[in-house]
């Protein structure tokens, strides 16, 4: 093999020429330059001219992924036969989640949008034009896969809490994570309740889920901004992202509270004790799991990073599978996080950066596998034709307006956490961002009514269960790109840069739909 650093270099230099055409422009919204060392064909540069197409690096590793989802098949075609055959329903749900991926990967790079609105729309488009279906034999498959992408998007939450900052800035972290929640959760419940003619309890269970802000689109926007330079001396994006943090998991943990309340068959009393001993019970059976793997198995073993990893990722599965199995359904939620929470406090103390450790990256690399999985199932349970109109102009009035009010509580109750107007109002404007928790849960209740078979009753349920889903569908595409605008056009107007920034004004100036990376949470 031929090391093609210098060849690499001679290649960057004509390119800085190159780069001036409008077209090259807009091949580099696709093919981003790599200047760290790699080997390619002595002919790649010859045929395949960078940037008119990607680096060698790069298009190998879109080819791992798609060769994972392939190979994946392939065995499961040898085991299964003709189920995942060239008719089976398995290689329809193959080929969505890899049309997911490069959808995603093509709308992200035109758009600059977050590439789940991609994976989202290929979802809805593969069900309404007949090229995927999923009966009650797939449907099962379908549950348990969103609920690995839970267990993936609640463990990094929980990895990306940092003690020191939790510790610094507590009550203005607890103040920006429950308090805006809490009022978009009840304006939810309230509005939804009155326009669309939801009972109280599911219109909370709507709520509960519709108030939760997005990572994948927040934390990548923040980064960027604090990369050069925006927001950090008062550690504005740390604070945000554990604020945001804690935002899921009590959305997550709620709704399984609530949704547990409603198709639980014990006494109503019951229930309601039950709801705050579920949360207890998590924090703590997580919190002592994550002090477990802290110091099992040794920090010096050789095989530590994928032990740590299993011990954490199969740790939040039972979590998951068990409370819901026991009908404490809002424990397996919290112990996630706890759990990673408490193992990224103590690996820090054995020189683990918190959210930069080599556990954290699996969960990085694995959520790039799960992202299109959970987004495009999620799509794929909207029929359009049976949508209706009522409902879906209702929702995004009721949307619009409580994203309106969210903004507006979480500006006024920012007060006392040492932050001016105009940083209180982006993250205001900042908190308007939803997609992975709706994704993840949107299609749960539908899923607890298909199982329950009564009638009548299961009837109202299920148009219930539709609505919820609808709204929640509706719910990411409104304000996953509109939150993604916001962050990237007010952020370097309102927030203020640190004055030993050297970098350069260009990249200010770049600060458009940011072309972020939406597999980062």
């Amino acid at each position: 093999m031929e090391d093609s650093r210098e060849p690499d270099d001679n290649d960057e230099r004509r390119d800085e020429i190159y780069y001036d055409k409008w077209w090259q422009k807009f091949c580099l919204r696709f093919h981003q330059p790599d200047s760290t060392p790699s080997w390619k064909p002595k002919w790649w540069t010859r045929f395949f001219p960078f940037p008119l197409f990607s680096t060698y690096r790069q298009l190998a590793l879109k080819i791992c992924f798609i060769l994972f989802f392939l190979l994946t098949w392939g065995i499961l075609y040898a085991e299964l036969g003709e189920a995942i055959g060239l008719h089976g329903e398995l290689l329809g749900m193959s080929l969505l989640v890899i049309a997911a991926y490069l959808i995603g990967w093509i709308w992200l790079k035109v758009t600059t949008l977050p590439a789940l609105i991609g994976m989202l729309l290929t979802g809805i488009l593969f069900q309404n034009l007949g090229l995927v279906t999923m009966t009650d034999e797939y449907r099962k498959l379908n549950q348990d896969l969103r609920k690995l992408a839970l267990v993936i998007i609640l463990t990094r939450a929980g990895l990306g809490l940092d003690a020191k900052v939790l510790k610094k800035h507590y009550a203005a972290v607890l103040q920006l994570g429950l308090l805006p929640w809490l009022v978009e959760c009840i304006a939810i419940a309230v509005t939804t309740h009155y326009l669309l003619h939801l009972p109280w309890i599911w219109a909370f269970l709507l709520g509960s889920m519709i108030a939760s802000v997005s990572p994948a689109v927040v934390v990548p926007c923040l980064f960027r901004l604090r990369d050069i330079g925006y927001g950090e001396s008062k550690g504005i994006p740390t604070m945000v992202v554990a604020a945001a943090a804690i935002d899921d998991s009590v959305s997550v943990a709620v709704f399984a509270i609530i949704l547990n309340a409603m198709f639980s068959s014990g006494s109503v009393t019951w229930n309601i004790i039950k709801g705050p001993l579920s949360i207890i019970a998590g924090v703590a059976l997580g919190s002592l799991w994550g002090a477990l793997i802290s110091f099992i198995p040794e920090s010096g073993d050789t095989h530590v990073v994928p032990l740590r990893f299993l011990l954490l990722f199969l740790g939040g599965l039972f979590s998951l599978f068990i409370s819901s199995m026991i009908e404490w359904s809002g424990a397996g939620p919290l112990a996630i996080v706890s759990s990673g929470f408490v193992a990224a406090y103590y690996w820090k103390k054995q020189g683990w950066v918190v959210n930069k450790n080599p556990v954290s990256d699996l969960f990085r690399i694995l959520w790039i596998f799960f992202e299109p999985i959970l987004f495009a199932f999620t799509g794929a349970q909207v029929t359009i034709s049976t949508l209706d109109p009522v409902v879906i102009k209702m929702g995004a009035v009721c949307l619009i307006s409580c994203l309106l009010i969210r903004a507006v509580a979480t500006f006024l109750v920012s007060f006392g956490c040492g932050l001016n107007y105009k940083e209180k109002l982006f993250i205001g404007l900042t908190w308007m961002a939803k997609a992975t928790v709706q994704a993840a849960l949107g299609p749960a209740a539908l899923d607890l009514v298909h199982r329950s078979q009564t009638t009548g009753e299961s009837n109202k349920q299920e148009a219930y269960a539709e609505t919820l889903l609808a709204v929640s569908v509706l719910s990411v595409m409104l304000s996953a790109p509109l939150g993604a605008l916001l962050i990237a056009v007010t952020g370097p107007k309102l927030l203020t840069r640190d004055n030993g920034d050297n970098k350069v004004q260009s990249e200010v100036e770049s600060m458009k739909p940011v072309a972020h990376n939406s597999s980062q949470l």
